[in-house]
């Protein structure tokens, strides 16, 4: 007599929430607007300044939206947003200005910025303007060719071929997918252990150092000098990042 096995029940990864970045040297209207989204079902992290949110920018494991005020100490909005946009980043900005400050809302969209909204306001119309700016940004993902593009490389993540100062070179698969990584998050740093969690996934059991081998593989791909890379940068003491 055989017996039957017991039905296996696979239960499907829960959806990663939307990561929101609330950036306002003010205290109670920073905390107060980080409750209200992260009631609306988001996640939300919190900068009091500029240089704390590009610390963020560059380390978070995801972000899809920033909420800038312009007014800050130190790097203020305007800065950071314009030093976001040199480097490559494209994540949407929705800014907070002063009613009277019409001049730094048109520099600020003249820079990048996705939307503004001024203060005093409503936390309906916050919220209403995120889901806003959220839902252009998919769309716009959805119908935009999947190319990556930096400086003299060109990845075209859906075909699985590389463009180096228009030359077309072949990676492996693992080299591609780390290319891709690095590619979708410029600037970014990335410990060996992130790194080995995303491509070779959690069960890895190898040497760590596998990731420096193929990095050294990706930077005589990529680099007029492997020695002196433009691309692939050694962060030390903490990992690798992509321009």
């Amino acid at each position: 007599m055989t017996s039957q096995l017991p039905e296996v029940q696979v239960k499907e990864a829960p959806p990663l929430l939307e990561t929101l970045l609330v950036v306002d040297d003010e205290d109670a209207i920073r905390e107060t607007v980080a409750v209200a989204l992260e009631e609306q079902g988001y996640q939300v992290l919190q900068a009091a300044d500029g240089r704390q949110a590009l610390e963020l920018v560059h380390t978070a494991e995801r972000l899809d939206l920033m909420i800038l005020d312009l007014m800050l100490p130190g790097l203020n909005g305007l800065d950071l947003c314009r030093l976001l946009r040199r480097e490559g980043n494209t994540i949407p900005i929705l800014m907070l200005t002063a009613k009277s400050s019409e001049t730094d809302r048109v520099v600020g969209l003249e820079l990048g910025a996705d939307d503004y909204l001024t203060k005093p306001f409503g936390m309906r119309e916050l919220i209403a303007r995120c889901r806003s700016v959220l839902r252009r940004r998919q769309q716009s993902h959805a119908s935009e060719a999947t190319v990556l593009r930096y400086g003299d490389i060109c990845l075209f993540t859906q075909e699985c071929r590389v463009l180096v100062r228009g030359v077309e070179v072949s990676f492996s698969p693992k080299e591609f997918r780390l290319l891709e990584l690095f590619m979708s998050n410029p600037r970014r740093v990335w410990t060996r252990e992130q790194l080995l969690e995303r491509i070779w996934g959690s069960d890895f059991m190898g040497d760590s150092k596998t990731v420096d081998v193929h990095i050294r593989w990706l930077r005589e791909k990529l680099e007029l000098d492997p020695s002196n890379p433009e691309y692939l940068v050694t962060v030390r003491g903490f990992g690798y990042r992509f321009g």
